[in-house]
């Protein structure tokens, strides 16, 4: 098993920057994938970044391009979501992810965290 735990979401205004971070413990070395998705109300969970192991390789939803950076610290076992320019409308909850085996197939899962973006 794997445990996923977000911290760094918040409460700011439009053109704010935060910060998202995902703590991963137990059977790490399983993971092969991490990524970030957001639930906002009413709308359908997206995939807004991911990670390959390497780090190597990432992808970003095309609503986030250019203002959202994702990493990964291996020897801390941590992911992160650098977010710039924040919009009303990146206004969610925030989940991290992990897949192990099958990279399209995501495990696991955080309890997610609370972005919420005044305008």
């Amino acid at each position: 098993q794997v445990q996923l735990v977000e911290s760094g979401g918040g409460l700011v205004q439009a053109g704010d920057s935060l910060r998202l971070s995902c703590a991963a413990s137990g059977r790490t070395f399983s993971i092969s994938r991490l990524g970030w998705f957001r639930q906002a109300p009413g709308k359908e969970r997206e995939l807004v970044a991911r990670i390959d192991r390497s780090g190597d390789s990432t992808y970003y939803a095309d609503s986030v391009k250019g203002r959202f950076t994702i990493s990964r610290d291996n020897a801390k076992i941590t992911m992160y979501l650098q977010m710039n320019s924040l919009k009303p409308e990146d206004t969610a909850v925030y989940y991290c992810a992990a897949a192990a085996a099958n990279l399209r197939v995501y495990d696991y899962w955080g309890q997610g965290t609370q972005v919420t973006v005044s305008s």
